[in-house]
């Protein structure tokens, strides 16, 4: 699975960004730095990210099923 643009330049701003390779799924795993004011919310295929009073919205990839975030990680899974 392809890492959405947004989600490339934050690596370079601080967030370690990965992606793990399976035979049956990829995963895209975003360590934001924070476990809490985040929030996440998909309207079609735009994933909104809220971390405190920043908003950021990115497309997903086209074969992502599913984005959650958790204690500041946010997943990208096919």
């Amino acid at each position: 699975m392809k890492v959405p643009r947004f989600l490339r330049e934050a690596d370079q701003g601080g967030a370690v960004v990965r992606t793990y390779d399976y035979d049956d799924e990829s995963i895209i795993v975003v360590d934001l730095g924070q476990t809490s004011d985040i929030e996440t919310d998909l309207v079609g295929k735009t994933a909104i990210v809220v971390i405190g009073d920043r908003q950021f919205e990115f497309e997903l990839p086209p074969d992502a099923r599913d984005i959650s975030i958790k204690n500041g990680i946010l997943t990208i899974s096919e």
